[in-house]
């Protein structure tokens, strides 16, 4: 017995030096390939970085981009704030929609499921550039195809992205539009991969499909979910391509975004060691907040087992 726990506990430790030895290497690379980017930023957050005859300059100013960026900076607290709330709206929306999309495709039958996620889908397979190009035709101010349906109805005409009101909505609408398809999508890979006879099971004590979803498909959906909605949640602090096209920030700061403030700060004004400092915080906030979800996620993992 004890000769074969012995040999037992050697073939693990073979199996581990096995993996160490072969995932190691790639490990290792993907390390390198994330932490390099990352320790140059903080490095060059510490400078400020000018350019003359084609060679960069470094002047060390320490933690002064920092200082800068958190007693003297609005546009970036503006972004930060309209980033917050585009990505919450959005996000909620997303799996709303996503999640109604997936029920009506996985009862359809089999002709229509196919046809309709087909339809679903093409949002997500059309270039960012051509997004943008065609929504501002259809939000444009004078001939957009938005307000002449207003005109039809006998509505006034809305200056939808020139207007502080109602342009960081707008771009939200084409996000909403944009990134739909790609919750639909996980979410019906979700409720695809059910196991069908505890679903049959579990219908014998509900009754009507919305306590069906309430109290069955809900329950078993919410690792998808969760994950899903972590993942849009990143994807939508990462925000550009619709603002960039849309409004480029404006105006004033109404559309503002984390993201475009980096843009600019980095590409218009030239300003490298600022706006790595700017990049730093970000990425120290998304980190953040992407650990606090992960263990909210475990933390309910644990309570349901």
């Amino acid at each position: 017995m004890g000769q074969a726990q012995t040999g037992a506990g050697r073939g693990r430790a073979a199996d581990r030096r096995w993996l160490w030895l072969s995932l190691g290497p790639v490990a290792a690379f993907f390390v390198l390939l994330s932490g390099f980017p990352v320790l140059n930023l903080l490095g060059l957050s510490l400078f400020d970085v000018k350019w003359s005859e084609g060679a960069a300059q470094f002047h060390y100013l320490g933690l002064d981009n920092y200082r800068r960026l958190f007693t003297q900076e609005t546009v970036y607290w503006a972004g930060v704030r309209n980033t917050v709330i585009f990505a919450v709206t959005v996000v909620v929306c997303q799996m709303v929609l996503g999640f109604a999309m997936a029920l009506a495709v996985n009862r359809a039958g089999a002709a229509g499921r196919t046809v309709l996620t087909g339809i679903f889908l093409l949002p997500i397979v059309i270039p960012p550039i051509v997004i943008g190009t065609m929504w501002r035709l259809i939000l444009g101010r004078e001939f957009g195809l938005a307000n002449a349906v207003l005109s039809a109805l006998g509505l006034p005409a809305v200056d939808w992205l020139g207007n502080p009101d109602v342009a960081l909505a707008a771009v939200m609408f084409v996000d909403v539009w944009h990134w739909t398809p790609f919750v639909f999508l996980l979410m019906l890979a979700g409720l695809e991969s059910l196991d069908g006879e505890v679903l049959e099971a579990a219908r014998m004590d509900v009754r009507g499909f919305w306590q069906e979803v309430r109290h069955i498909i809900l329950p078993l959906m919410m690792p998808t979910i969760a994950i899903t909605a972590l993942f849009r949640i990143i994807l939508s602090f990462k925000v550009f391509d619709e603002v960039y096209l849309l409004t480029s920030g404006g105006p004033g700061t109404s559309t503002e975004v984390i993201n475009f403030s980096i843009y600019r700060t980095f590409f218009r004004q030239d300003q490298v060691g600022y706006g790595s400092a700017m990049s730093v915080v970000t990425l120290f906030a998304v980190a953040l907040l992407v650990i606090l979800a992960r263990g909210l996620l475990a933390r309910r993992r644990r309570d349901a087992a």
